[in-house]
């Protein structure tokens, strides 16, 4: 879990947050919470109490694939471990690329064999991974030779 500082922000959301504190281990804190306090919570970029988005969202940008059917299990392992140290190798190396996870053992019940994790400090970052020579270079040399099938979502977190 994340562990942020939350801004009250307006009376909605205090109102909100006394509800969710009454609940929670700092019910003596209730009465002197006002607006404009920081508070301590778990969370991340959304007003934990009202659901309203705070400033620029980060985003997750998930990728699930099939690889072709003419490898072997054994190349198939090959290909798979390839791809994964190939985009894992980009963290650190593109601007605003915050984690990266490739997943290349789906349980027996996955119609997919591997899977993209990754999340962006926001959208400007996802474009702009999309177009960097880095990641070009694993997508046109490690991913795309050996795919069938591509599905992607992109969104806010």
């Amino acid at each position: 879990m994340l562990r942020a500082i939350i801004f009250v922000l307006s009376e909605k959301s205090l109102c909100y947050m006394k509800r969710f504190v009454i609940k929670s281990v700092c019910e003596h804190r209730v009465g002197q919470i006002t607006r404009g306090d920081h508070i301590s919570v778990i969370g991340s970029h959304r007003d934990q109490w009202t659901g309203e988005r705070e400033g620029i969202n980060m985003v997750k940008h998930v990728i699930l694939w099939t690889l072709k059917e003419e490898y072997s299990g054994a190349e198939m392992d090959v290909i798979r471990d390839g791809i994964k140290a190939g985009l894992e190798g980009l963290r650190g190396q593109i601007p605003g690329l915050v984690d990266i996870k490739v997943n290349i053992k789906p349980l027996g019940s996955s119609n997919c064999d591997l899977m993209l994790d990754s999340t962006f400090k926001d959208e400007a970052s996802l474009k702009a991974y999309s177009v960097h020579p880095a990641h070009v270079e694993v997508a046109n040399t490690k991913v795309r030779p050996f795919t069938a099938s591509r599905v992607c979502i992109d969104y806010e977190i």
